[in-house]
């Protein structure tokens, strides 16, 4: 358990760094992005698992699905969606739209509610 808190408290951290309107959206989505992933890790660790890195996040989930239950694939499609879609627009390119920080807010959301299911 003490692996959760540790996630917890990244997760918390990050979600701050977020939705701290003088950061600049570039870093907001990576706040983001690394929030929604300690958030998943944490509710992996309260389950006794462990996902690791963020390219591992579908497998794992896929391969421990007692963790999410039916929100499963819910999690992980929001999750694939803010990292290989969203988050690359503002990490690596400059071509993202106010319209591509909302569908970052709103995946990180979906996750996010998922998660605190599992620790509120």
């Amino acid at each position: 358990m003490a692996q959760a808190a540790a996630h917890l408290a990244r997760y918390r951290k990050f979600r701050e760094d977020g939705f701290r309107e003088e950061n600049s959206a570039e870093i907001r989505v990576e706040a983001l992005f690394l929030a929604a992933f300690h958030h998943i890790e944490a509710c992996a660790a309260h389950h006794g698992a462990h996902i690791n890195k963020h390219q591992n996040v579908r497998k794992e989930l896929d391969a421990n699905t007692f963790i999410f239950g039916p929100e499963t694939a819910t999690v992980w499609k929001a999750f694939q969606e803010l990292e290989t879609r969203i988050r690359p627009k503002f990490v690596y390119g400059s071509r993202w739209t106010a319209a591509d920080f909302e569908r970052a807010k709103k995946e990180f959301g979906i996750i996010e509610a998922c998660c605190r299911k599992v620790v509120p």
